[in-house]
């Protein structure tokens, strides 16, 4: 017996059915959704300032409304995590509007991760400790992803992690691994670098020290307001590697005068060309008094 194979043809519709439901399917995932319903990334590292910059996208957001939907992923509790768009979320917050455009997207805590890192990097002012823990997390995640890290703490290791992210960044790979590295710092002194108070290379040596000591030299700059150089950061850890580093040790280093910062030096060669030969060598400083004398006198100084 013959077997029954059906060869007719599908309909128009049904060959192009499938197609249009994927396209429909794709815009229903763009949706307005409540803005209480949305939750911030957990451990965001990019801060969402009230400053001239969100005053105005949040007068671009009441003339435009968010041209480009943020990007969310949906909960199992029906809740929404915030990928990236953060500020427009805030913006769209503070010019009244109750919803958000977004679009649901389906990703791996990883993936969702490396999305909100890369959807930052092109901010043009971004904060040192933004930096830091937006570098940690990424690397963090490649590592989840079963790539290589050892080049952070290993100098001499693979070079995939690092240089993936500097690629995309526009940081050197050395400049990651000194950024990462501010994570170590407590919160308070990490704060001090985002205001320039305390410099990128003696708060990367500081991050070396445990808590407690940073908790002293903490407690030293607020006492005196004055932060640590690089060669104070340096003395305090030759102490440290004899555990002789203590609030009384940091409190003497702290309070060291720089002799090199208040030393006043001219370069002989730069002035030597104003300096006629027939001055002898012996009268040369007292040549330059009196320049400097008369150029006083007649500047009004």
């Amino acid at each position: 017996m013959a077997k029954n194979t059906d060869f007719s043809l599908k309909s128009f519709d049904d060959i192009f059915s499938s197609q249009e439901q994927r396209d429909n399917d794709k815009v229903s995932k763009i949706r307005d959704i409540p803005i209480n319903l949305i939750d911030d990334f957990p451990n965001h590292p990019f801060k969402v300032r009230d400053d001239e910059d969100m005053q105005r996208l949040v007068e671009s957001v009441k003339e435009n409304g968010v041209i480009t939907p943020a990007t969310v992923m949906e909960k199992k509790d029906g809740r929404y995590t915030l990928i990236s768009g953060h500020r427009r979320k805030r913006a769209s917050e503070l010019a009244g509007y109750s919803t958000l455009r977004c679009d649901i997207v389906e990703m791996t805590d990883e993936e969702a991760i490396v999305r909100m890192v890369e959807s930052n990097y092109q901010r043009t002012q971004l904060l040192p400790s933004e930096l830091a823990f937006a570098y940690k997390m990424r690397l963090d995640a490649i590592k989840r992803q079963g790539k290589r890290t050892d080049l952070v703490e290993d100098e001499n290791g693979g070079k995939e992690s690092v240089q993936v992210i500097s690629e995309q960044s526009g940081d050197s790979q050395s400049q990651i691994r000194r950024y990462i590295r501010l994570t170590e710092l407590i919160p308070e002194l990490l704060d001090l670098v985002d205001t320039g108070s305390l410099k990128m290379r003696p708060a990367i040596d500081i991050s070396y020290f445990s808590q407690d000591i940073q908790k002293l030299i903490l407690k030293e700059i607020n006492d005196t307001g004055v932060t640590p150089s690089m060669a104070q950061a340096e003395k305090m850890h030759r102490f440290a590697d004899t555990n002789k580093l203590t609030a009384e040790v940091i409190s003497s280093i702290m309070c060291e005068e720089s002799t090199s910062k208040n030393k006043f030096v001219l370069k002989s060669e730069r002035i030597k060309s104003f300096i006629p030969k027939s001055i002898p060598k012996n009268e040369t400083e007292d040549y330059v008094c009196k320049a400097l004398e008369y150029y006083n006198k007649h500047n009004g100084k």
